[in-house]
């Protein structure tokens, strides 16, 4: 607990630091457009991994093997996504939201308010998932195996939450994901080597003691968690897509690239994250395979955190209370970064999008958006300890391949559109949204996760009629041929002047915020 509270502490007098200078919108939304790509890169990634990542990835692993791994190679591939499709043409275009590119050439109200539910959407599910994990780290570190006492454990971390993003705006957030991610990769890394260590830096011994502890080499081989059944495969195919198309379209991740001052920095931090979150899923396949072989599927199964546990079981088998504690802080920190960024992007989305360009039409000067968001952050705040406590148990990593397909769903068809298609219309757009949206939650309320199986979140009933657990497969072509049907179908078009002015700006930074970049 003391090296929870003194984490708490430090980030606590960072972020009142960082708050200082928050006088302007840009302030309180972009952190000024002051961080250098390799600042905003480490930051992304601070943010991107998240207890998923972690906890999440680390269980999978030591639980299905090779099938868990997946996520990993999945989470990964996605930024390739992000950096040749996106990153630059998105800081060229916008200026706080993932709205003000898709409304740029397109009719302001309806497309600000169709991505601005997408945006809420999409945080609500992620901060699901990292509330879920936030109860089941704390609860394993305290003892706590009652659900009252996980609750009130995910209540505090949603207080934190609030009084972070209130107090320090998107600079504040910044610097707690920068020392977050280096604090992540440093304490994965110095677990990795010695997990390694303790089988002479070979890791085919590893490998064969993590199947001689599961009693298969299954969990060598592809097909554990998804080779069983012909549905399987399709479930596989699906998150494949869910994870590689979804981070190009997070609305936490877009909201980054708008941090630094040009194009060519966006880009460079997007190229910083992929090697600092490739090394660090490098080392979640050391760490699976390392709480597989030394404390087993069953115990970590057993354990109160579920599958959640393995990373903190492995850390009290490899350290003791000592390095336990100082993993469960980090994996706090982790939970601590990744929530603010997002109740940061889904307030900014309510208060720019909603408030200020569509119920007051542009009409309001910047602190009284800046106050509407900070309302928004505790409104945002109380509904995601809710909804945390309402997921409690189920598989980190899991919740969150929900909201990348969410994502990818609901607003990827649409950026893709907007940037590289210039019949593309406003019918178009809110279709794509609205669809993609829809079919991916009504898809997901009647799939496996929710009823029909005693790991469901609601393990008595069985309404149960879509057979895969994650909806990508069906929802993302869904929304892409729903957002070329409303554009074909819309005979009014849109304004061609601004979708060349769109074009050059996105390409060349011409009338980009803050700076030019060629």
């Amino acid at each position: 607990m003391t090296i929870f509270g003194l984490f708490v502490a430090i980030t606590l007098v960072i972020v009142l630091r960082a708050s200082r200078n928050n006088k302007t919108a840009a302030d309180y939304y972009a952190a000024g457009r002051s961080f250098t790509g390799s600042q905003n890169g480490t930051a992304i990634a601070g943010d991107y991994l998240s207890a998923a990542s972690f906890l999440g990835i680390v269980g999978a692993i030591a639980i299905n093997g090779y099938d868990g791994f997946l996520y990993s190679i999945g989470f990964l591939v996605a930024w390739l996504v992000a950096l040749l499709l996106v990153a630059e043409l998105l800081r060229n275009t916008g200026k706080f939201t993932m709205a003000d590119v898709l409304s740029f050439r397109l009719k302001q109200r309806p497309v600000r308010i169709a991505a601005a539910t997408t945006t809420l959407a999409v945080c609500f599910f992620y901060l699901l998932a990292q509330m879920a994990g936030a109860g089941g780290l704390v609860s394993l570190l305290l003892g706590i195996n009652d659900k009252l006492g996980q609750s009130l454990v995910i209540t505090v971390v949603g207080g934190l939450m609030i009084l972070y993003v209130l107090v320090g705006g998107m600079k504040g957030t910044t610097w707690v994901q920068i020392i977050k991610a280096c604090l992540l990769i440093a304490g994965a890394f110095v677990m990795t080597v010695w997990v390694l260590a303790m089988y002479g830096f070979n890791f085919s011994a590893l490998l064969g003691d993590a199947a001689a502890t599961a009693g298969t080499t299954d969990v060598l081989n592809p097909g554990l968690q998804y080779g069983a059944s012909g549905t399987s495969k399709f479930d596989f195919i699906s998150l494949a897509l869910a994870l590689v198309l979804g981070t190009a379209a997070l609305p936490h991740v877009l909201m980054r690239f708008y941090t630094v001052p040009t194009a060519k920095e966006a880009r460079k931090s997007v190229v910083w994250a992929i090697w600092l979150i490739g090394a660090f899923y490098l080392f979640t396949l050391v760490l699976g395979y390392g709480a597989g072989a030394l404390i087993g599927a069953d115990a970590i199964q057993a354990a109160p955190g579920g599958v959640n546990s393995a990373a903190p079981l492995l850390a009290f088998h490899l350290g003791g209370p000592l390095l336990l504690g100082l993993i469960s802080a980090v994996a706090f920190a982790t939970i601590l970064a990744v929530v603010a960024g997002l109740t940061i992007t889904a307030a900014a989305s309510f208060a720019h999008d909603i408030y200020a360009n569509v119920v007051r039409r542009g009409k309001v000067d910047p602190d009284g958006e800046v106050k509407v968001a900070r309302r928004t952050v505790v409104v945002i705040g109380v509904l995601s300890i809710l909804g945390g406590i309402g997921a409690q148990g189920q598989n980190v990593a899991f919740l969150v391949a929900l909201a990348f397909a969410v994502a990818a769903s609901a607003n990827l068809p649409t950026i893709i559109y907007s940037l590289f298609w210039k019949r593309f219309s406003t019918r178009g757009a809110v279709w794509s949204m609205y669809g993609g949206l829809a079919a991916a939650i009504v898809l997901i309320v009647f799939s496996p996760v929710v009823s029909g199986s005693e790991t469901s979140m609601i393990p008595g009933a069985d309404f149960a009629f879509f057979p895969l657990k994650n909806p990508g497969i069906v929802s993302i072509p869904l929304a892409f041929f729903l957002g070329w049907l409303g554009t074909v179908l819309d005979k009014a078009g849109e304004d061609p002047a601004k979708q060349a002015e769109m074009e050059v700006r996105s390409l060349t930074g011409v009338g980009a915020e803050k700076a030019v970049d060629h």
